[in-house]
């Protein structure tokens, strides 16, 4: 009777989402419904330019711009227009490793030092267990060390060395940390492991099959494309043009640029088991174990504002995929940030369902807000304002950080000193990771300069100097400490130590 009730139930089930996948395939779309969607969604978050495109099943039912590429001129954005699609490239890379998966040469556990011998974690036991799955679901137990490839001068092999030297915030595999890096590594792996690099591997494999002739990989190429969006940032409430982020060294990680008009090709892709225009391009069982939970995410903090609790009620990820149950139903998705642009791709497999949302202002939640009304709209769920919702929690979240900076600044012991004159201080640190720092003196300041940065500083208390309240190192503290001989002879940056290399 047991097993009779599992196979009614499975039936049941079954039933269910066959019903559902074809009561939508069949259903009208509502354009109006969705040109408001859009019209109302820019003017809300004030952005200069979007498009989308949604797709039922194999069919595009919904294709647009709208608004300017640049707010300079008037250049319509349209369906091929070029955005940086930011970490929505991360599933690029999980889906050229399945294709290797798909020809025997990977298998998702396979060691990473089998694909990338120079590859190592500074931890002895996570470096001698680390596998290529663990590299794409962000449970290495590395936090995001994302200065060590942000406006760094240090290309893709320097990166991947540095980071084996820098400690685990985590035991691996205990935590979820999303970690651009070992993205990086991963795409170097499939690169080494196929004999190309990986933008050719993804353009062999991946955009030529799918069509996707204008998408490209860098800054560098992209500038050579007329139809491309401006990058803006919004700066004392006004949106400005900002130049293109270069990040061809860490680009398996979010460098990818492609228009929603060859999005769509890629969204039938997942929603369609690998197979589009008949050709099977990634094997099903790959897609699925794509789309596969391998890693619980806790919903707070910025995870609370992308994906919208309390619908959300469970959130995973997968293989270069957040997956969350929301409002009832399973949804696949990923977003993508980079400097002055924002992406979405949200899918919902069980009614064949998918959105791709890009936007040129960056730090604006309208590619999600707009992900979750065309989601509602096309499941015929009642209509959530989430463009209200996200706005007010993305404030609420901005103020928690003002309001850390603020205790951290309440907590300042008035009145103290350094414990050496200003001079004393100055030098050369190093850490085995992060490289060198110098510290001088300009004026009656510390300076200090790593990597891009170049940081005027203000005594904090007792040893403790800090970049100030604003800016990109707001509340960053640097903490100097003092040897048996009363020298300075090591410095707290970044969380790293590094340490005085001359007297």
């Amino acid at each position: 009777m047991r097993h009779c009730h599992w196979l009614r139930s499975a039936f049941v089930t079954a039933f269910f989402y066959c019903a559902l996948a074809v009561t939508c395939l069949g259903q009208s779309v509502d354009q109006s419904s969705l040109d408001r969607i859009m019209t109302e969604s820019l003017k809300a978050w004030d952005v200069p330019g979007a498009a989308i495109v949604v797709v039922r099943g194999d069919e595009v039912v919904y294709l647009k711009g709208f608004g300017v590429r640049a707010i300079s001129k008037p250049d319509a954005v349209t369906p091929d227009t070029l955005f940086a699609i930011g970490s929505t490239s991360k599933a690029f890379t999980t889906a050229a490793m399945a294709a290797l998966v798909d020809d025997g040469k990977m298998a998702w556990n396979d060691p990473v030092r089998k694909h990338l011998p120079g590859f190592r974690l500074a931890d002895p036991l996570a470096n001698e267990s680390v596998m290529m799955r663990d590299l794409v679901t962000h449970r290495t137990g590395l936090i995001r060390h994302d200065l060590l490839w942000y406006g760094s001068p240090w290309g893709r092999d320097e990166i991947i060395r540095r980071i084996g030297f820098v400690p685990l915030s985590f035991p691996l595999r205990t935590d979820f940390q999303y970690q651009n890096i070992m993205y990086l590594a991963a795409g170097e792996a499939v690169g080494h492991t196929a004999g190309q690099s990986w933008e050719e591997l993804v353009r062999t494999r991946l955009f030529e099959p799918l069509g996707m002739k204008t998408a490209n990989f860098s800054v560098n190429e992209v500038i050579n494309v007329e139809d491309r969006a401006t990058p803006h940032q919004k700066v004392n409430e006004k949106n400005i043009q900002i130049p293109w982020r270069n990040i061809d060294n860490v680009a398996p990680a979010g460098s990818i640029n492609a228009s929603v008009a060859e999005l769509a090709n890629w969204i039938k892709l997942h929603l369609n088991e690998g197979r589009v225009g008949g050709k099977q391009i990634i094997s099903a069982a790959n897609v699925n174990e794509m789309h596969m939970p391998q890693m619980v995410v806790r919903i707070e903090g910025r995870w609370k504002l992308f994906f919208g609790e309390p619908e959300t009620t469970q959130l995973s990820y997968g293989l270069g995929w957040f997956i969350s149950s929301y409002r009832g139903h399973k949804l696949v998705g990923h977003g993508g940030s980079i400097d002055g642009f924002r992406a979405q791709i949200q899918l919902a497999p069980a009614a064949k369902i998918g959105v791709a949302v890009l936007a040129n202002l960056g730090n604006t939640q309208l590619p999600e807000a707009v992900a979750y009304q065309v989601i509602d709209l096309m499941l015929g769920l009642e209509p959530r304002d989430w463009n209200k919702r996200l706005s007010e929690e993305s404030k609420k979240l901005e103020a928690e950080g003002a309001a850390a900076v603020k205790a951290r600044f309440d907590r300042r012991v008035p009145d103290t000193r350094p414990s050496l004159a200003l001079a004393d201080y100055a030098g050369e640190y190093e850490n085995p990771g992060y490289g060198a720092a110098t510290v001088a003196v300009d004026g009656e300041a510390l300076v200090l300069r790593w990597s891009f940065a170049r940081l005027k500083l203000e005594h904090f208390h007792y040893d403790t100097f800090t970049p100030g309240r604003t800016g990109a190192m707001a509340g960053e503290m640097i903490q100097f400490y003092l040897n048996p001989e009363g020298k300075a002879d090591s410095m707290i940056f970044q969380g790293m130590r590094f340490r005085r290399v001359n007297r």
